[in-house]
């Protein structure tokens, strides 16, 4: 349930309302706008009776939420959520480009890659230390030991890190660790999410790549619920019955997520189409659509990668799809750190 309080309320008679909603034993987030402020009930608010709370002469309007989501809702929250990471900020039209290897592999590869990407613009290094792979027999990441090495290109560049975890039990080696990604595969990890939603930390939360966009935004609300509000979305492709790419990069999902929640929404062409004479195109149609960011896979040496060199850039290719990038997003009147 969302209750529109009147402009300039007196904050004594706010208080009142929100004491006597809370008996209820629901939940309020306060939402302040320069015209009215938002009450957003978040709960079992089937007791509550919407004319009982209309007799409140401070109420302007009351709304009931029919989506199973709730803080992830944009009805709840009508301004686009901004998520800083290190002074720098996602989302209400800032936009920022996250750029490194699908895994983390020696300390040279990592920082010669990370000291490359922010050269051409990128704000964030992103690399796999601990990898989900299909094949058991595949490299699975460095893990603890790749935590560490971004760590060493961060204190290079001065670049946020942005890595995948998969467990909870991994949780304590992920302190340093900026942007906490939640992979495609654990997006329904419901005991993952609630964890993470104990830290005052970014979330990047990738969709499943056979979930709708209500459950992307199920899993969000997971988070939130436990009181992290700092979630950024992103869509990776969908699995579909096309073969000529890995996955269906879904654009019309930017907006449709944008329509219903406040959340910022960034893109992953590489992982979407595993190829890499795809990831400008499917970058810059991401850019027009209205994404708040980019998360692009970039190695030095593609060919020997351990993981997904088919669809990451060399730091040369990554030169020459940051040029559109920034034109573009110059054009559309984002607000580009790089």
């Amino acid at each position: 349930m969302v209750v529109v309080v009147k402009n300039d309320t007196d904050q004594e008679r706010l208080k009142d309302l929100i004491t006597w909603l809370k008996q209820f034993g629901v939940q309020i987030h306060i939402t302040r706008g320069t015209q009215t402020s938002i009450l957003g009930l978040v709960g079992d608010t089937s007791s509550i009776d919407m004319s009982d709370v209309q007799s409140f002469d401070i109420v302007e309007d009351v709304k009931r939420i029919q989506e199973p989501y709730k803080a992830a809702n944009r009805k709840f929250h009508p301004h686009d959520t901004v998520v800083e990471v290190g002074g720098l900020k996602i989302g209400g039209g800032n936009f920022q480009v996250i750029a490194g290897p699908c895994s983390v592999e020696t300390e040279d590869q990592i920082c010669e890659v990370a000291k490359r990407v922010q050269k051409a613009g990128a704000t964030m290094i992103r690399g796999g230390a601990f990898k989900p792979r299909t094949s058991p027999y595949s490299f699975q990441g460095l893990r603890a030991t790749g935590i560490e090495l971004l760590k060493e290109a961060k204190a290079l560049t001065g670049m946020p890190i942005v890595t995948e975890i998969m467990s909870i039990e991994h949780l304590p080696l992920f302190e340093d660790v900026d942007v906490i990604q939640v992979g495609a595969r654990n997006m329904q990890n419901f005991e993952l999410l609630k964890e993470l939603g104990k830290l005052d930390k970014p979330i990047l939360l990738k969709r499943g790549l056979a979930n709708t966009i209500e459950e992307l935004l199920m899993s969000a609300e997971y988070i939130m619920a436990g009181g992290n509000e700092n979630v950024i979305l992103c869509e990776r492709g969908i699995r579909t019955f096309e073969t000529s790419t890995r996955n269906t990069l879904d654009i019309s999902a930017i907006p449709v997520i944008k329509r219903h929640s406040h959340l910022p929404v960034v893109i992953d062409p590489s992982h979407a189409a595993g190829l890499t004479w795809m990831v400008e195109p499917l970058s810059l149609a991401a850019v027009a659509a209205g994404a708040d960011g980019l998360i692009i896979e970039v190695h030095n040496d593609p060919q020997h990668a351990l993981s997904d060199g088919a669809q990451s850039l060399t730091p040369d290719q990554f030169d020459a799809v940051m040029e559109k990038i920034k034109s573009l997003g110059s054009f559309m009147g984002k607000t580009l750190s790089c």
